[in-house]
């Protein structure tokens, strides 16, 4: 999108149906759960409109949650027996949609629900969900976690550039006080110069501080 797309606001509703862009199997390319088998479920929209982002999140339509669930079930299964069980609900940002309702129900079939989010936007789900969070700068800038969220996240994916001056290190939004995993990722900024550079600096940070590398492997393997 390359933070070209309208910053939508949080929605209200019950959860009974969703801004919904694709459902699909592959694996988790980043972060905790890199290389397991997961459906992904990517919602519409977002409320921030970074300049690198790579993902097409606003050709969405409304879908009931039944229907979501049945995309989901299908997805999952090859030759009628169940291979994917991680649920990856990510967007654009998931948090803006009531995915409550989504999560409990994947839950009860028995999936791991992991959620996708730049911490901005809370909600209320599942103790058992897995929250993973990738802050972004905003004008330039980090702010600290908002406390609800802060007290959910499982992991914290930073993407680092040595070419931004917002994104050259790893801010301190808060996870030093609850010693919550620090994953860093190269940005991809489509120039092989300077991702070749941004993996380097990655590399480095990750020796000098502790952090754990995550690479996005999925674009590595050439899988959506």
């Amino acid at each position: 999108m390359y933070g070209k797309n309208p910053k939508r606001p949080p929605e209200t509703g019950d959860g009974s149906s969703l801004k919904l862009v694709a459902v699909f199997p592959t694996l988790q390319g980043e972060g905790p759960y890199t290389g397991k088998p997961a459906v992904f479920v990517r919602l519409g929209g977002c409320n921030l409109a970074c300049t690198f982002c790579d993902t097409e999140f606003e050709a969405f339509g409304e879908v009931l949650l039944s229907d979501v669930l049945a995309k989901v079930n299908a997805a999952s299964r090859s030759g009628g027996t169940r291979t994917h069980h991680l649920v990856v609900i990510t967007g654009g940002e998931p948090m803006r949609q009531p995915i409550g309702p989504l999560c409990e129900a994947l839950l009860a079939e028995g999936f791991a629900v992991q959620i996708e989010t730049n911490g901005t936007i809370y909600r209320e789900l599942p103790p058992a969900v897995h929250i993973v969070c990738s802050p972004k700068a905003v004008d330039g800038a980090y702010y600290p976690l908002r406390p609800d969220m802060l007290a959910r996240v499982d992991a914290l994916k930073f993407l680092v550039t040595p070419h931004d001056d917002a994104y050259r290190t790893v801010p301190d939004v808060g996870q030093s006080s609850r010693a919550v995993p620090v994953y860093v990722q190269p940005m991809d900024e489509e120039d092989d110069t300077k991702n070749a550079a941004n993996s380097a600096h990655a590399v480095a940070l990750c020796q000098q501080f502790g952090y754990q590398l995550s690479l996005q492997t999925h674009k590595i393997l050439g899988i959506a």
